[in-house]
């Protein structure tokens, strides 16, 4: 069975998770994606841990601090993504958030073939600018994976430029700075998105600050889709081994607030 990013947005607005890969251990990792899924996710990012995450605010980064203190490895998390596909049956797309030196570190070519080989769908760079996606796009194309690109709100004259050349869905930056939790979004966030549907007709998710129902559902209104990590790895760091619970609860309630738009 082929899986597609697409897929994700075959109903309605789509549920976007990131979790961090290996906090607070990949056994809890996995039992997690596998509650997000059945609670709603419709596409679930999986962190690959890196100690310099220059996107992230400090919630994502202590995450990334647990999981390499924890010895989580690159290889670690192709081997759960496997998992998730083989033994837990999962068949929901899935793409790894990482940083460009992982990737590279790893071998550019080794890692989209392994990613592919894993059941991954696609690969999120935050620190890659569009003018450097070459160095990625060839290999990813080569392994069938989706090199997501990214447009923040300073991005302007370029988003059309970026959206003509995207694949998989354009992952709409909602503030400026980095990841986690805000209390309002004051970007002119339906603007972005027509500007990316003049470039290509390519769905439009949100991210970057988004941590309750009521901004869920405010974001999906112009967007196709919201994505949320610091709310949920919040959770994962407050509640540890017992986050199962606590995170299916809030899956579920983000992805009911944008359920009927």
């Amino acid at each position: 069975m082929m899986i597609k990013i697409a897929d994700a947005f075959q109903n309605g607005k789509a549920f976007i998770p990131f979790i961090t890969c290996g906090d607070p251990d990949l056994e809890t990792t996995r039992k997690l994606v596998c509650a997000m899924v059945e609670n709603g996710a419709d596409l679930v990012e999986l962190g690959i841990p890196f100690s310099d995450p220059t996107a992230e605010g400090p919630v994502i980064q202590g995450a990334n601090l647990r999981a390499l203190s924890n010895g989580c490895t690159t290889d670690d998390v192709f081997a759960l993504a496997e998992t998730l596909r083989k033994e837990d049956g999962l068949t929901v797309p899935m793409v790894f958030m990482t940083y460009a030196n992982v990737v590279y570190h790893y071998g550019t070519e080794k890692f989209c073939a392994r990613a592919a080989e894993a059941g991954m769908q696609g690969l999120i760079l935050p620190d890659v600018p569009f003018e450097e996606k070459g160095d990625f796009a060839p290999a990813c194309r080569k392994y069938g994976l989706e090199l997501v690109s990214l447009i923040a709100p300073t991005s302007h004259q370029r988003i059309k430029t970026i959206a003509a050349d995207a694949e998989g869905f354009v992952y709409c930056v909602s503030s400026l700075g980095v990841t986690g939790v805000r209390s309002q979004i004051t970007t002119d966030v339906a603007a972005m998105v027509r500007l990316v549907k003049e470039g290509k007709d390519i769905p439009a998710c949100i991210g970057f600050g988004i941590s309750n129902p009521e901004t869920a559902r405010q974001m999906a209104q112009s967007a196709d889709g919201v994505i949320v990590g610091s709310a949920i790895v919040r959770l994962i760091g407050q509640y540890g081994r017992e986050a199962v619970e606590p995170v299916s609860r809030f899956v579920k309630e983000m992805k009911d607030a944008i359920r009927d738009l």
